[in-house]
């Protein structure tokens, strides 16, 4: 089952956070992965919820900039420079990464879920690079 990951775009400002977070909460969506940065004036939230369709109401109403994709589960050697490789190649395949949420670290591989604008690209540049999807 393809899961579908958010990247919405706040202000980096005391209760940007929040304010997103019981904007979905009112309308009963629960937040299921949720990562966020922000640099300068802007923070970025990538996040996956339980109803897709409401909260693209959600953000459309509260004037969210964001962009959705399919997500692809993807199991990288748990070392520095695997996550620098794997980007590398989808970069150099023309594909760009819109979200990146770590989901979890076991048995010697970081479990990663990362969004992309190109899904039959990235499919392709994944059955050929040293990581299991």
């Amino acid at each position: 089952m393809a899961v579908t990951y958010f990247s919405v775009r706040l202000k980096h400002e005391p209760g940007a956070l929040a304010e997103l977070a019981s904007r979905l909460a009112e309308k009963g969506i629960d937040i299921r992965t949720l990562a966020c940065g922000a640099v300068g004036t802007y923070g970025c939230a990538v996040l996956s919820v339980s109803n897709d369709s409401a909260a693209r109401e959600v953000f459309r109403a509260a004037r969210y900039q964001f962009v959705e994709g399919e997500a692809f589960n993807v199991g990288v050697e748990d070392r520095p420079g695997a996550l620098a490789q794997l980007a590398g190649r989808l970069g150099e395949a023309g594909v760009n990464i819109s979200g990146v949420v770590l989901l979890g670290r076991h048995q010697g591989k970081a479990e990663l879920a990362i969004t992309v604008d190109s899904v039959d690209k990235a499919r392709r540049v994944l059955a050929t690079a040293h990581a299991t999807v």
